[in-house]
């Protein structure tokens, strides 16, 4: 491949994907918004994080991890609590209602996904399959 073509796989990839997500989260139900949702997916897949590490996971400044929890707690979406090796931080946690939000939103975002996959011929279909592991290879934590 050239690097021309390769410019052009990764800017066309690099729209899609973009448009994609942004449009899957517009089928979404109202609530909290994207940056909020993937901070609380992020607690609820890895569990009870401190605010500086949850913010190194998402790529954001502490301060805003600091507003997007104070969000989510005032929504009862986490819990926050002083972290007992270091009194001046605190520790975050998902509560029952933020895991059930984010498990609801996957699941619309899913649903809206299987309605458009189920609208592309078998080729695009198998297409998409056989990326899925090169995607994902892109997105490996190093």
């Amino acid at each position: 491949m050239t690097s021309t073509s390769v410019q052009d796989v990764s800017g066309r990839l690099y729209l899609a994907v973009g448009r994609l997500s942004r449009s899957l989260r517009q089928a979404g139900v109202p609530g909290p918004g994207h940056g909020a949702i993937s901070a609380l997916a992020t607690l609820v897949h890895a569990g009870q994080l401190r605010l500086g590490d949850l913010a190194a996971k998402e790529g954001v400044a502490a301060a805003t991890m600091s507003r997007i929890i104070a969000s989510l707690v005032e929504a009862g979406y986490v819990s926050r609590e002083s972290d007992p090796v270091d009194r001046r931080a605190w520790l975050a946690k998902a509560t029952e209602e933020g895991e059930r939000l984010v498990s609801g939103v996957r699941s619309t975002r899913v649903q809206e996904l299987n309605r458009r996959l189920d609208r592309l011929s078998p080729e695009h279909r198998d297409a998409l399959t056989a990326a899925i592991p090169a995607l994902e290879a892109l997105i490996a934590e190093d």
